[in-house]
């Protein structure tokens, strides 16, 4: 085994004795007009446009209450960011939805289908064990 900081060992390897960093709780931003859609199941999709994705399938990401379970990622062309496709992720159209969906330097375009839960009852927000994506769109 080499020195430690390699990218073939984990965190586990170089740290047997020491108890596992805490995991991130993170989130997933919707341009505020957006947020009552998606907790009502109006809206199931939204387009990122982001350097690299930021979320996976299967992974639960918080929002203000509750949380969003992404279903799938696609990589999608400007072409296929159609009038229907803003209108489904709850934008006016096209320019609206680019207009939030584009942030930082990111320049491949990603369609992503999720569904939403509604926080448990009797559950404090922000439960930790969940990832984020922080990017609006």
């Amino acid at each position: 085994m080499g020195a430690p900081g390699l990218a073939s060992e984990t965190w586990e390897t170089t740290n047997p004795t020491l108890t596992p960093p805490p995991r991130y709780t993170l989130t997933m931003m919707f341009t505020k007009r957006l947020r009552e859609g998606v907790r009502r199941g109006d809206i199931t999709c939204s387009v990122r446009i982001w350097v690299r994705p930021q979320v996976r399938v299967g992974g639960r990401y918080r929002m203000e209450e509750g949380q969003i379970e992404i279903d799938s990622i696609e990589t999608i062309g400007l072409p296929d960011i159609t009038p229907e496709l803003a209108r489904e992720s709850g934008f006016l159209g096209v320019l609206d939805l680019l207009k939030v969906a584009k942030h930082g330097r990111g320049e491949k375009i990603y369609l992503l289908r999720f569904h939403y839960i509604p926080p448990a009852r009797g559950k404090a927000r922000n439960t930790p064990g969940t990832v984020d994506a922080t990017d609006e769109g």
